[in-house]
């Protein structure tokens, strides 16, 4: 910055090394004050009297009524250049009762979790992980299930995805472009004997489930076996 000097100069003075460290020190106490300000998520949070939230609804072909989940947010920070968005609580209501004591016992313990603070993403793939010994489903799409508790997973999963708190994995336009391409190849030349319609969204009859994904989608492609839904390949 150029500034005009209209007076005569008649001295100056060079700041020693001593005071230009003092001045240091005081930036960097003033800079520990500012994050000091910054409110994190921990269990002494008080709720406050309106949360944010997003319900997600979920049906099973395991259970005659849906489920609502419904995730409640709070602001931390609101209006600063530190503004966060997490999880609070979550709630599950549904017609049917007969899963009842497990999904309150659920809920809270989930809620709990989020107000300790911290890194609670690792609770995703701690529910994904659990696997029903009746077994699993597939979802319409050809997306499999292991259980009604990897499905609550995946809805939270989805929850911290839209606020930023998990990076979203989605495949950009040109990828989406290409493996839809591919996939019109595919089913074209698969042999339709029966004559039927293959189903909308439906992946070709003959894929496998995707270890990435789990979805029933990975066929071969130009010699390597890859995914339809996520573009996982074993080719890399």
């Amino acid at each position: 910055m150029v500034k005009q000097i209209k007076g005569k100069i008649t001295g100056y003075a060079v700041k020693s090394a001593e005071e230009q460290a003092r001045i240091a020190t005081a930036l960097e106490n003033e800079a520990q004050l500012k994050k000091a300000d910054v409110v994190r998520m921990h269990e002494s949070v008080k709720r406050p009297e309106m949360l944010v939230g997003s319900t997600y609804k979920v049906k099973t072909p395991v259970t005659e009524h849906a489920m609502y989940i419904t995730i409640n947010d709070i602001i931390l920070n609101e209006g600063t250049e530190h503004e966060a968005r997490r999880p609070f609580e979550v709630f599950i209501n549904s017609k049917n009762m007969d899963n009842f004591q497990w999904v309150v016992a659920l809920t809270r313990l989930i809620s709990a979790v989020f107000r300790k603070g911290g890194d609670t993403t690792f609770m995703v793939e701690e529910l994904k992980a659990v696997f029903d010994p009746k077994g699993g489903y597939f979802k319409p799409g050809g997306v499999f299930m292991p259980s009604i508790v990897a499905e609550i997973g995946h809805a939270i999963e989805r929850h911290m995805q839209m606020i930023g708190m998990i990076k979203s994995d989605k495949l950009d336009d040109h990828q989406k472009e290409f493996l839809a391409k591919k996939r019109k190849e595919i089913d074209a030349a698969q042999d339709h004997a029966d004559g039927k319609e293959v189903e909308v969204g439906a992946f070709p009859k003959n894929s496998t489930v995707c270890v990435k994904c789990s979805t029933k989608a990975v066929v071969l492609m130009d010699g390597c076996m890859t995914c339809l839904s996520c573009g996982d390949s074993k080719c890399g």
